[in-house]
């Protein structure tokens, strides 16, 4: 659905529901994003508020050559290596990525499989080095094509593609050390 560029449009023109149903679309997954950025939810939280908050105040331009989504990803980027340089020295290991809350009406050992698996992908994501967690975020979770994560990662597409390759294999090796495999990330 690329209804932002819409909402984007509708805001432009002083309609602030615009922009409401644009942080109802893309918050969580930039959210996401900027975790896999900068290894901290808590600091991703506030990165996404101050991407949306740039978005709010100098009202960027937004051409269409890329989605929307990429395009406020790329904002949120720099944003995210904005804090990154003002807070270099400050910067330790990441914390506990926060486990997702399970829907009590699901069935039980499903939820329970589903939560260690989902468990296990964190805790091997962690272990990847940034930029392999962020392609992977951006293509898996976010559902990106390749060439509007290369805009986001500022790389071209074959950089991307070989990005994308290296990362699934390495974080299917890691999956691997922890007895779990995952036959699409082959």
């Amino acid at each position: 659905m690329e209804n932002g560029a819409s909402s984007y449009r509708r805001f432009l023109s002083g309609d602030d529901e615009g922009f409401s149903e644009i942080v109802r679309e893309y918050q969580d997954g930039l959210q996401r994003f900027l975790s896999g950025f900068v290894g901290n939810p808590d600091t991703a939280e506030e990165l996404t508020e101050e991407t949306f908050f740039r978005l709010l105040i100098k009202k960027p331009r937004f051409r269409g050559d890329a989605s929307f989504k990429s395009w406020l990803y790329a904002i949120g980027r720099n944003v995210a290596v904005d804090w990154i340089r003002r807070h270099r020295k400050e910067l330790s290991l990441p914390d506990e990525l926060r486990d997702a809350i399970p829907d009590d009406s699901a069935d039980p050992e499903r939820l329970t499989w589903a939560e260690e698996r989902r468990r296990l992908v964190h805790r091997a994501m962690r272990t990847l080095p940034a930029e392999y967690s962020q392609v992977l975020l951006l293509s898996y979770y976010d559902g990106l094509p390749n060439r509007e994560i290369a805009r986001v990662l500022r790389k071209n597409g074959r950089q991307v593609s070989n990005l994308l390759y290296r990362a699934k294999q390495s974080l299917k090796t890691e999956l691997e050390k922890e007895g779990f495999f995952y036959e699409e990330l082959g």
